[in-house]
């Protein structure tokens, strides 16, 4: 299925304001500060509560910027909670970006959202925004009650890089776990078109070549990315390509999105059926004729989608 009219105008504007990763621009500062031009958006969703704070980073060495999102106006009432990480490379975007789709998930699940501002590469490489990651959601659970959150009804979510980070975490959160660790009990994820494997090849999965140019995300793009975050790393890693964890049993029940018109689609398919063969349920959103990022756009199909997501959401944490 092609992209619709609507859906290709969107693509071309997202092109057309998106720095040129790769090619006339190299360095990540440089690419913030293009996005940081963009006019921001109005806030279309009021909430009784946004705050920013800040917490403790793994070891205290630093502290992590978070957004509170909270949907009721009584501050006492317990409500589950989100921990939510934004897409971007592993290298750009920010909570900011993420203001208004954090405001929606808010709102219509009725859980408190907790948006992390992670370590960006290449300042900070592989694992350390994973670290961000995992520290945030194990403090989320161990400090519930002054959040006023039910740490029993915990759920991670993510877009793209996110998405990868809300797959690790839930892998890490498992793994300790079953070593005998404190972790915090994640009862649902959310991955969002996330890259799982950087070990793999274009002929391990096709959509990197058939959706390589011409729909917002390209290989260019990727490599870019790579390059930023990567230097060193072994890409086998689990805890970096979780589609080549050896276990995915045990795992937290999970959301995933995929796109038709994605790089990502082949790998994001593979790890929704593999999380589904190790016994973990899935609800797997396939979604045609979109595109990587699409489920923030205004778009039909992506306000489906999103209350579709959502509602899943709600009901895993209910």
């Amino acid at each position: 299925m092609t992209l619709d009219a609507q859906a290709r105008l969107i693509v071309e504007a997202l092109t057309a304001m998106f720095p040129d990763l790769g090619g006339t621009v190299t360095e990540a500062a440089e690419a913030r500060a293009i996005l940081a031009l963009a006019p921001r958006l109005p806030i279309l969703v009021e909430l009784p509560s946004v705050t920013d704070r800040v917490i403790p980073g793994s070891g205290a060495a630093h502290d992590i910027p978070v957004r509170v999102y909270r949907p009721v106006a009584d501050q006492d009432a317990v409500t589950p909670v989100v921990v939510f990480f934004h897409g971007g490379g592993f290298a750009i975007c920010n909570v900011e970006l993420y203001d208004g789709f954090c405001r929606e998930l808010a709102r219509s699940t009725g859980a408190t959202v907790v948006s992390v501002e992670y370590r960006l590469a290449p300042e900070t490489l592989y694992p350390g925004g994973l670290e961000d990651a995992y520290a945030v959601t194990a403090w989320v659970a161990e400090h519930a009650a002054e959040l006023a959150v039910d740490p029993g009804r915990l759920a991670v979510a993510g877009d793209s890089a996110g998405g990868n980070f809300a797959a690790v975490v839930s892998l890490m959160a498992r793994d300790r776990a079953e070593r005998g660790y404190a972790s915090p009990d994640i009862r649902y994820q959310v991955l969002v078109y996330p890259p799982v494997d950087f070990a793999d090849t274009a002929d391990d999965f096709p959509s990197r070549t058939e959706n390589g140019e011409g729909y917002f995300l390209t290989t260019r793009h990727l490599v870019w990315y790579d390059a930023q975050y990567l230097q060193g790393a072994d890409r086998a890693d689990p805890y970096l390509s979780p589609l080549r964890a050896a276990d995915h049993a045990r795992l937290p029940a999970a959301c995933v999105v995929t796109a038709e018109h994605d790089p990502l689609r082949d790998e994001g398919d593979a790890y929704a059926a593999r999380l589904a063969a190790a016994g973990v349920p899935v609800e797997h959103l396939r979604v045609e004729g979109m595109f990587h990022g699409f489920l923030t756009m205004p778009h039909p199909t992506a306000d489906r989608v999103r209350a579709a997501v959502f509602e899943a959401v709600r009901v895993a944490l209910t």
